[in-house]
């Protein structure tokens, strides 16, 4: 199976198609993605959660903000349960989302643990990691601010933003306020898109 153009072992492939069979289970219930969506399931979620991880993809600690459906949180633990190290954090304050994932990621294997807290409060819960993702949560300077209490403990953190084709305002809107060095990685799923790769964030006040 090949996914943004990378080989995925059969293990793997076997643990999302597990994800994808519950997904569509439960979004039958419980409002994860639009319904219109649902057809793109592969190649607009899956594909798009699975290049954050294939841009480091070693075993390492994340936090996943807003994780919602599992994009890109779930696909990322799924793919980090293939080294048998590593370990996602999946910050979300919904109930029934955040009774989704935890199904989802003790059906899949998958290395992670589900936080049901407000992201203000996570930092309290989860005191340190290596990356930080998020996919279609907030704008960049809002997203910088839910950043900066792991930043501040962690100068080697690193961030994964998917963001679509306005990425660019947002952008000169957070360097109003932040100086950080930033990377910006085409999307493999959408031509307007990119992740941003954020790294040795600062606030300028």
């Amino acid at each position: 199976m090949m996914i943004n153009g990378q080989s995925v072992s059969r293990e793997t492939q076997e643990r999302l198609e597990h994800f994808v069979d519950l997904f569509k289970k439960w979004n039958a219930t419980t409002n994860l993605v639009a319904s219109s969506t649902l057809g793109e399931l592969w190649s607009r979620h899956i594909a798009d959660s699975a290049q954050i991880f294939q841009l480091s993809p070693k075993p390492q600690i994340w936090v996943d903000l807003g994780s919602g459906g599992g994009f890109p949180g779930i696909i990322t633990a799924i793919f980090m349960a293939e080294f048998g190290e590593g370990w996602v954090h999946l910050v979300e304050s919904n109930r029934k989302k955040a009774g989704f994932l935890r199904v989802a990621l003790n059906e899949t294997g998958a290395r992670g643990k589900v936080h049901p807290v407000r992201i203000e409060a996570a930092s309290a819960v989860i005191t340190n990691c290596d990356v930080i993702s998020a996919r279609a949560l907030a704008d960049l300077d809002l997203l910088l601010e839910y950043v900066e209490p792991w930043n501040r403990k962690n100068e080697n953190l690193r961030c994964y933003f998917n963001k679509g084709r306005d990425y660019e305002a947002e952008v000169q809107k957070a360097r109003g306020r932040w100086d950080f060095d930033l990377l910006k990685h085409q999307s493999s799923v959408e031509a307007s898109s990119v992740v941003l790769e954020i790294s040795h964030l600062a606030s300028r006040s």
